[in-house]
């Protein structure tokens, strides 16, 4: 796997930057805090996102910035793959607005399915990365500070043994889970075999056997009873057809009696109805007379001859027609009328609306001209205050003469985004001294700790023995130095915060002036449109009291011409009355003419009706003549039925109908009492087959129970097996690769520290570190000086990645070798040795090697350089490409002349 190319935007310090990576050794150089390290971390962000980071995503996005950008380019198992992600600021919380990796048939959208992607394609998670590949600034002591515990998860975890263990641990968790059930499952045994055995003590065969044999006796009884049961129900049955007949016949009898006193009912009922028919009769002819002599009566008060239908049908068409005339005239003139009413009343509203709007315009003219009373108050109010605030325009503006800060009036702003700038670079500046200062003093503190214990300071060695040179003289020198360095940045960070506080000031300041002439404006702007506002009432005013009087005026007119509307409607209203008076006698004779009319058809009626009621007389003669026939035959039925009515036949079967029913009740709870000893010896016998069917279903769950605990401990004999079988794998595979790190570590610290000093270094199979002098004299690698712990570790790291570079096979190499201000603690031999690490590295097939340093003399490894500069003023960095032989060539002629 190697990296191809990184693209930031607003990624920490980085605005913008766009970085192509080659095979080979690149040296990303610049000064210290010039943003180096965050190319890197940005490639291990877009790897691996949060997990990557050691500060929050609150910190990634440059400051002032609302959204970064990383995207990065890789290659791994000859296959490409483009990562972009993108982070968004909302107020107080950062969060991945997108993240999308893009390979070779595969598209993954999200951070953490990304992240989870990336793990299992390069088989490490983020810790593993840094902790195989990825030497992190700060880190180089890792691995030796570490205990060995933590030292032996690290490197098996890199070595994919922490997976065995894992294996392991579950294999002995199935077993003890294992063993949790069959344990389980041994106890459920013994309870089925002590329930199986109670059961079978109960002899429960022998006790169906005498519950099936005492069914068979009662049902043998019961048997008997029921056919005993049977015949009685005959007899009753037999008895009780014999009284239904009997009953039948009576209650027949009865029926006829009913019928016959009906029809003779009926016949008297007839009888007396049609002598009512006969009275109806002679009441009709009566009325009839008399409404005769009605019609002549009306008749001598017309002018009519005869009270013919065509005499008053030609008598009412004259009335209709004259009717009809007067009825039109009346209407006519009622409308006129109305109409005239209509035009006084409008007339009449129209006035007073037309007065009403009169006053309302004169109202509205009083309000407009005590509103222009009141607003010509307040523009002399708003003239004052204009001129104060001009007053305090100027006073604000004369603060930027006054001031310690030279900065003009507008640039306040940009002078203390100034200022700011310069103490931020002041405190990186003073966060640079004190990590040197801190690194310095621990140094010379463990020296004199040292010298007074006898030993070198570099190397820990006897001081008469020590190989190295004493430098703890430079070191206290370079202490007061950096002490003298920090006080000065200190003063001057003062200066700044005091020149920041009055700038901070005079922004204020300039805000305010901004804002007061703005308000300035606003105002000069309102008292404007209020002078124009001021005229324009005082001309609506007038004009709304000459728009006054001119309606005062039409109302006057409109209400003199309401009263002569007034007048013809009353005039037209006498001619309505007397139209009226001419239409009330010809309704008279109309309705005269109406009850001759309903006379002559109620006559007809009469004469209708008398028919009538003689028709129904003679019908209800002869529906009496037929009922009297069917009450002779009814008679002739009642008398024969009552010849074949037998009494004696009759109590008889009463008699034995009762002694029916006493057996029947007898034998019925002689039954009852059978069926209940029935039941329970049948419930009996349910309960005693039921207890057989469990015992058998309890032999079955017995084999079934005995076939699992025989499977469960088979099971549990492999897992225990599998268990081992992991640990040993891992001891063994342990073993092999310690020995072959240890081959690996002793050639690769030869190489890089070449001293006769250490004669060999022992890594035991619990990843125990020990180095041995030429005497053969033990040492912990914490006793070795900082720059040989540097190197030491260093070593270590490349052995684990050449032992992972050999183990990987085909075409997926490993990540590329990071190394990160890998000469924080190395002085200049030691740093010459670094070369040589890398050289060699290169020279065992490491395809990237990528070297983050400010150190120049690295310079001269790299086939690729990359140089990081911070930009004082905007604090943004930006990198650029360079020849990295033709740069170390000027180096080299530099340092021979």
């Amino acid at each position: 796997m190697r990296f191809e190319r990184v693209r930031l935007q607003n990624f920490k310090p980085y605005a913008d930057a766009d970085l192509q990576l080659n095979d080979g050794v690149t040296v990303i150089h610049g000064l210290n805090g010039s943003g180096k390290s965050s190319l890197l971390e940005a490639c291990f962000f877009a790897l691996y996102g949060a997990k990557a980071l050691d500060e929050t995503l609150d910190d990634v996005i440059t400051n002032g910035e609302e959204e970064a950008e990383i995207e990065l380019w890789f290659v791994h198992d000859g296959g490409s793959y483009h990562i972009e992600r993108r982070l968004r600021s909302s107020g107080e919380r950062t969060t991945t607005a997108k993240c999308v990796l893009e390979g070779p048939d595969v598209t993954v959208d999200g951070a953490r399915d990304v992240r989870r992607f990336v793990t299992d394609l390069l088989r490490m998670d983020a810790e593993a990365f840094v902790n195989c590949a990825y030497v992190r600034q700060g880190e180089v002591n890792k691995l030796i500070n570490a205990t060995p515990s933590q030292r032996q998860d690290m490197i098996d975890d890199l070595l994919q043994l922490g997976k065995l263990e894992d294996y392991r641990e579950r294999a002995g968790q199935a077993r003890l889970g294992v063993e949790d059930i069959l344990a389980t499952k041994r106890g459920a045994l013994d309870e089925l075999d002590a329930q199986i055995e109670e059961r079978e003590s109960q002899n429960l065969h022998e006790k169906l056997n005498q519950l099936e044999s005492q069914l068979n006796d009662l049902d043998s009884r019961v048997e008997n009873y029921e056919a005993q049961k049977r015949k009685a129900e005959e007899s009753r049955d037999e008895a009780q057809a014999v009284l239904d007949s009997h009953e039948e016949k009576r209650e027949r009898l009865d029926a006829l009696d009913e019928e016959i006193a009906e029809l003779e009912n009926k016949i008297g009922e007839t009888e007396q109805e049609r002598e009512e028919l006969r009275d109806r009769l002679r009441e009709t002819r009566e009325t009839k007379d008399e409404l005769e002599e009605t019609v002549s009566t009306l008749l001598a008060e017309t002018t009519l001859d005869a009270a013919t239908d065509e005499a008053i049908d030609a008598r009412r068409a004259e009335l209709d027609e004259r009717e009809s005339t007067l009825s039109e005239s009346v209407n006519e003139a009622k409308m006129e009328a109305q109409q005239l009413e209509t035009q006084s009343t409008n007339l009449g509203n129209n006035a007073d609306e037309l007065q009403s709007r009169a006053e309302e315009k004169r109202e509205r003219a009083s309000r407009l001209e005590s509103e222009v009373e009141t607003a010509t108050e307040e523009l002399e109010t708003r003239r004052e205050t204009l001129e104060e605030m001009a007053e305090e325009i100027a006073d604000l503006e004369a603060r930027f003469e006054e001031s310690d800060v030279d900065v003009a009036f507008g640039d306040a702003s940009e002078t203390l985004a100034e200022l700011r700038e310069e103490r931020s670079s002041l405190r990186d500046d003073m966060e640079d001294v004190r990590t040197e200062l801190s690194t310095v003093r621990n140094r010379v503190e463990e020296a004199e700790r040292l010298l007074d214990e006898g030993k070198c300071p570099e190397c820990g060695q006897p001081v008469e023995d020590s190989p190295h040179v004493d430098t703890l003289d430079e070191d206290r020198a370079r202490v007061e130095s950096l002490e003298a360095d920090l006080a000065e940045l200190q003063a001057e960070r003062e200066e700044r915060d005091a020149a920041i506080e009055e700038a901070e000031s005079l922004v204020e300041a300039e805000s305010e002036v901004e804002s007061l002439r703005s308000r300035r404006e606003s105002i000069g702007q309102l008292v404007d449109q209020k002078a124009d506002s001021v005229a324009e009432k005082r001309e609506e005013a007038e004009t709304l009291r000459e728009e006054a009087d001119e309606l005062s005026t039409r109302a006057e007119n409109a209400r003199e011409i309401a009263e002569e509307k007034a007048a013809e409607a009353a005039e037209t209203r006498e001619t309505v009355e007397t139209h009226e008076e001419k239409l009330e006698t010809v309704e008279a004779r109309q309705e005269r003419l109406d009850r001759l009319t309903d006379l002559r058809e109620r006559i007809e009626e009469t004469e209708s009706t008398a028919e009538r009621l003689r028709e129904k007389r003679a019908s209800l003669d002869d529906l009496n003549d037929e009922r009297r026939g069917h009450l002779a035959d009814k008679r002739e039925q009642r008398d024969d039925l009552r010849a074949e009515v037998d009494e004696e036949q009759v109590e008889s079967a009463r008699t034995r109908k009762q002694k029916a029913v006493d057996y029947l009740e007898q034998v019925e709870d002689e039954l009852e009492r059978l069926a209940e000893k029935r039941d329970d010896l049948q419930s009996k016998r349910g309960g005693v087959q039921n207890a057989i069917e469990g015992l058998e279903r309890l032999r079955e769950q017995r084999e079934a129970a005995a076939e699992r605990v025989a499977a469960l401990e088979s099971l549990h004999d492999e897992t225990e097996e599998l268990e081992g079988l992991y640990g040993d794998l891992r001891a063994d595979l342990r073993q092999r690769n310690v020995e072959t790190l240890e081959r690996m570590l002793n050639e690769t610290f030869d190489l890089v520290y070449g001293n006769d000093a250490y004669s060999t270094i022992r890594l035991d199979g619990e990843y125990e570190l020990t180095v041995f002098q030429k005497d053969g004299q033990a040492l912990d690698p914490e006793q070795l000086s900082g720059g040989e712990r540097a190197l030491f570790n260093l070593s270590l790291r490349c052995a684990i990645y050449r032992l992972l570079a050999e183990g990987i096979d085909g075409t997926a190499p490993l990540p590329p070798l990071i190394l990160d201000e890998p000469t924080v603690f190395l002085d200049s031999g030691h740093v010459s040795r670094l070369v040589d690490l890398v050289e060699e590295m290169r020279s065992l097939g490491v395809r990237q090697i990528i070297i983050v340093s400010h150190d120049d003399e690295l310079v001269g490894a790299a086939d690729e350089l990359v140089t990081v500069e911070k930009n004082s003023t905007t604090n943004r960095s930006s990198v650029r490409r360079e020849d990295a032989a033709s740069l170390a060539a000027a180096e080299t002629l530099a340092n021979d002349d």
